[in-house]
């Protein structure tokens, strides 16, 4: 047997095509390959080039690519074995699905012993997402205060409200300060656990660890706290802008979020400290034209009167005082407040805020307490990062 024979014979048939049109010529320790190209319209390309004398490669035939096989892929080598961050990153725990929180699907899961788990509602999720945005965390203190220019439209209602749905969902310290020149009704709204004022705090020159200061608040089962204001109109009228810095340099050493009840009024004398502390500010409108006139004239004032980098910072709420749709175009409301603050939102009409006792979350519609949670969640968009722009205000 030739050799050409027994190459034949021992080269799978795989390979042969390729052996067959690829010839090889060896000259010493070099090689040369000669390509014999394909056939075309009945006529065999040229034949054998012999780059060694100088002959110039073939144009590419048209329809062929132009490309000469390519040499087949390395295969990856192994990969890495995993490190410990790996490990940590991917968590080897396969955790459960968490039980729905209420309704049918609780039940089910419960009766199928924890077999079915049809998770929770889509309004569950939501309400999930609000709170987590709520509890995103806040390095030293944040001040809100609560302006309306008009009386009776539910400021002091929506501070109570908001500070209770802050209380209640956060583990930090709460409080709201009626800063109210005139006969504040805050301390109404929770159960009065003193007789205490303001006024008392500042007077109390040993008040300066928390549960020295707890002894002049009253606080909700929210876990909200509430620091009142002077019930005798004659000493109410002289606190002061001096008097509200000096009551919130005690406060921010205990409190976190720090809701300031301003009174109806822009001119009286704390007004001053107020803006010039707050980090936010909620303006209360009603769905009526007169009150909205009056939120838009307190956004000019505030305007012309240095304080535009809160207007930016506003969140208008819009609190129905009576039940029933408004005879007034609330979407187009929202429209022109939002073109000037930072959002807008509705607190609909409830039985429990009107009756303006002590306000408890679990007596609330389930709509209104979810407007509080968003409420809560879009001032809680604005809490600043430690290396924000509020950064060089921590407590001690």
């Amino acid at each position: 047997m030739d050799l050409e024979t027994y190459q034949h014979a021992i080269t799978p048939p795989w390979n042969r095509q390729f052996r067959e049109s690829t010839a090889v010529a060896s000259f010493g320790s070099f090689s040369t390959h000669t390509t014999v190209l394909p056939a075309q319209n009945g006529h065999v390309g040229p034949g054998p080039i012999d780059f060694w004398n100088g002959d110039a490669a073939p144009e590419p035939v048209s329809g062929t690519g132009g490309e000469h096989p390519a040499p087949p892929a390395a295969e990856p080598g192994p990969l890495p074995p995993p490190t410990m961050d790996d490990v940590a990153a991917q968590s080897l725990l396969k955790r459960r699905k968490a039980a729905p929180s209420g309704g049918w699907r609780r039940a089910v899961h419960k009766l199928s012993g924890g077999h079915l788990n049809p998770g929770d509602s889509p309004a569950q999720v939501y309400r999930q997402a609000l709170a987590e945005r709520i509890n995103q965390p806040l390095r030293g203190d944040y001040r809100i205060a609560f302006l309306s220019l008009k009386g009776g439209v539910g400021k002091t209602t929506t501070t109570v409200g908001l500070g209770a749905t802050f209380a209640s969902l956060r583990g930090d310290r709460v409080i709201a300060l009626d800063a109210n020149p005139d006969f504040g009704t805050l301390a109404q709204r929770v159960p009065n656990q003193t007789l205490s004022t303001v006024r008392d705090l500042l007077d109390d020159r040993d008040a300066r660890r928390y549960c020295e200061v707890r002894l002049h608040t009253s606080q909700a089962s929210s876990r909200l706290e509430v620091l009142a204001s002077e019930r005798d109109p004659a000493v109410s009228e002289a606190f002061s802008e001096e008097d509200y810095r000096a009551a919130v340099k005690v406060l921010q050493y205990h409190y976190n979020l720090i809701l300031t009840d301003c009174g109806t009024g822009l001119m009286h004398s704390a007004m001053n400290g107020v803006l010039a502390l707050a980090n936010s500010l909620v303006l209360v409108s009603a769905p009526a034209i007169d009150g909205a006139r009056s939120a838009a004239a307190t956004l000019d004032w505030l305007d012309c009167h240095g304080f535009g980098h809160l207007v930016e910072r506003t969140v208008v709420v819009i609190s129905a005082p009576r039940p029933g749709a408004s005879t007034l175009d609330v979407d187009m409301l929202v429209r022109h407040f939002r073109a000037r603050c930072r959002a807008v939102q509705i607190i609909p009409f409830d039985e429990h805020l009107s009756e303006g006792g002590v306000l408890e979350l679990e007596l609330l519609h389930p709509d209104t307490r979810l407007a509080f949670m968003e409420l809560a969640a879009l001032v809680a968009e604005d809490f600043p990062a430690p290396e924000g722009r509020h950064a060089g205000t921590f407590r001690c």
